[in-house]
């Protein structure tokens, strides 16, 4: 395979290729590191912001505008719309794009739907590595879209520059939202379908919530939107680019990416570890543990040993 050939196909803009390198990255090609290598030069320039919240909120929807936003400014959009794998099944239905088909025909936007793969968290395992090749393949923005989440899948904090939960009416009282860890991520809060009895309830608790406290000084905007029919899309590009400004001039949109970085090696690092583990060594030491003759910290420390 021509690695070279196919990355420069993807930074002439062709889709044909950047869905080959994705693939490439979510089969977990031979070719994987070859790739990794040749993307290097041209990643860092992308604009990331990524989109979560709980299932129905209208966070494919709230996307959808976001891209015509993002297009009338003559930018090219990238998204990464993550869906859940049944349980079961391990298939997904990757339906997110269904509600995106304005964008179909647009060849300055890329869509490409991933599956979880009983990966936790909000993201797919792959997201990363395709987060690089859209990168540099060239999109200005890419959006990533969580799938539908509770309380507890924040990872996509550790990946965008910006991160955007979206809430709506009737979705939990004030109690409920000011302990969901995942108000705690929001740089920016959208309540979308505002047009619903209980919007201006669900825009006070929050802002009670915000009122408690922040770590920064960054003060989370609340945005109402009505994504169905393109109201309050402008106000939330505001609010993102406001973010933008503030990132940069407080020197944080470094070191978001740095420790982006870092858990993307720690990453890498701990799947090749587990990969080179001896089955038969940790079989014998489990059964050492299992048996009482051996502690778990002792076993660790001779599997390690042994790598």
């Amino acid at each position: 395979m021509d690695i070279s050939a196919l990355v420069s196909d993807a930074r002439a803009g062709r889709p044909r290729a950047v869905a080959r390198l994705i693939s490439l990255v979510e089969d977990e090609s031979p070719h994987l590191r070859a790739v990794a290598a040749a993307l290097t030069p041209y990643v860092g320039r992308a604009r990331v912001l990524g989109l979560t919240g709980p299932p129905g909120v209208g966070k494919s929807t709230s996307t959808s505008v976001l891209i015509s936003a993002f297009r009338e400014q003559d930018l090219r959009v990238g998204v990464l719309a993550i869906d859940p794998s049944s349980p079961f099944s391990g298939g997904a239905l990757l339906g997110d794009r269904i509600r995106m088909h304005d964008h179909a025909t647009d060849p300055a936007v890329f869509i490409r739907s991933m599956a979880t793969r009983g990966h936790l968290g909000g993201l797919a395992t792959a997201t990363p590595q395709a987060l690089r090749v859209l990168d540099a393949a060239g999109c200005d923005v890419v959006l990533i879209e969580t799938v539908g989440v509770g309380q507890s899948e924040v990872d996509i904090v550790g990946l965008a520059d910006t991160t955007v939960v979206l809430l709506a009416p009737g979705m939990g009282d004030g109690v409920q939202a000011a302990k969901a860890g995942i108000l705690e991520v929001a740089d920016v809060f959208v309540v979308n379908k505002a047009d619903r009895d209980g919007a201006a309830q669900t825009v006070r608790d929050l802002r009670h919530m915000i009122s408690l406290g922040s770590h920064s000084s960054w003060r989370q905007p609340i945005v109402r939107t009505v994504a169905s029919a393109g109201e309050g899309v402008s106000d939330v590009v505001a609010a993102l680019d406001a973010h933008r400004e503030w990132l940069v001039s407080h020197g944080e949109l470094a070191g978001r990416r740095a420790r982006r970085a870092a858990r993307e090696i720690e990453a890498i690092a701990v799947a090749s570890l587990r990969s080179r583990l001896d089955g038969e060594a940790l079989a014998g030491l489990a059964s050492k543990v299992a048996a009482g003759e051996l502690d778990p910290y002792s076993a660790a420390d001779l599997l390690i040993a042994d790598l």
